[in-house]
């Protein structure tokens, strides 16, 4: 209970300052709302009372204090740019993003497991050096390029998909996976050559541990060895990285959607900065940080869950 304890009040300290800091840098960015919305030839008296409007004339300590307090109720303000509540416009996207993002995230768990898995089975041969020739250049690519070789590939060449052309889930699920298939993959790559990495130095590092020469010495075989034992005693070492890797694919996604024309929330996230759209941009902000910092937060715990040193510690 004390170390459950001790993350919820983590959690909780790690989004307010991330609320805090939020709001003050995009109140210290240049740009005035007011100006934004009326234009450049509007007059001091119109700036002055669409400033009372938004709330933007009152102390910083006030706006921020009615800005969290409508966060915490689903009250996100209204859009400068769209004109529209901007909890409508994420509603809009939310969906589209958390769908690439779990499309992604189950690539990476189907393949960088029994590769990992593989590559340390393999060690010191010619396979395992392919496998790290592979994952060297999977960490070192990034996505935004990736995202450029797969449409040049399988959307110019090979014809497997319509760069641009969007398919959504609710029209047509079968295009919109077939669509979402290569930004997914584009996302995951990167992150399955990390945990590729990982779990094969977290098996080797299991796999000269007394309990598996003792195995050996009964006579249980390599393959059981691996799966019954030392995968279940690696992926303890593994699963902080999760939290990671749920945060890499949400960073990732803001360039992939831009460069396939995915209408989710990094490509909405690129248009409100650039629009100088600051309700909009604090919202997802807030969104994607949150989403992030409960996710280690699980992750924290599912540790504490498996591995009974934490919790006896």
């Amino acid at each position: 209970m004390h170390y459950l304890a001790k993350k919820t009040l983590i959690l909780f300290l790690t989004l307010l300052l991330v609320s805090l800091f939020t709001f003050v840098a995009f109140h210290i960015i240049p740009g005035d709302p007011a100006r934004l919305i009326l234009g450049t030839q509007a007059t001091d008296e119109k700036l002055e009372m669409l400033r009372h409007q938004l709330g933007t004339d009152r102390p910083l300590s006030d706006q921020y204090l009615s800005w969290i307090g409508g966060f915490l109720k689903g009250d996100f303000g209204t859009s400068i740019r769209y004109s529209m509540p901007v909890k409508n416009l994420i509603g809009e996207r939310l969906p589209v993003t958390l769908l690439l993002g779990l499309i992604s995230l189950a690539l990476i768990l189907l393949i960088s497991i029994p590769i990992g898995i593989f590559s340390a089975r393999v060690k010191d041969t010619f396979l395992e050096q392919v496998i790290s020739f592979f994952t060297m250049a999977g960490i070192s690519t990034p996505g935004f390029f990736l995202s450029i070789l797969f449409i040049w590939i399988f959307g110019l060449i090979l014809r497997i998909f319509t760069p641009g052309q969007y398919v959504s889930y609710q029209t047509d699920l079968s295009g919109f996976l077939q669509f979402m298939f290569f930004p997914a993959l584009a996302i995951a790559v990167p992150q399955i050559a990390t945990l590729v990495k990982y779990i094969r130095a977290s098996m080797l590092d299991e796999l000269g541990r007394d309990y598996v020469r003792t195995a050996k010495g009964k006579g249980a075989s390599l393959t059981s060895i691996l799966y019954s034992h030392v995968f279940r005693n690696a992926v303890v070492s593994v699963i902080p990285l999760f939290g990671m890797i749920i945060g890499s694919i949400f960073s990732g996604s803001i360039i992939v959607e831009q460069v396939f024309g995915v209408p989710g929330i990094g490509r909405l996230l690129i248009s409100s900065v650039t629009g100088r759209d600051f309700p909009l941009t604090q919202a997802l902000v807030m969104y994607v940080a949150t989403i992030i910092v409960i996710t280690n937060f699980l992750v924290d715990i599912l540790i504490q869950v498996i591995d009974p040193r934490i919790r006896l510690s």
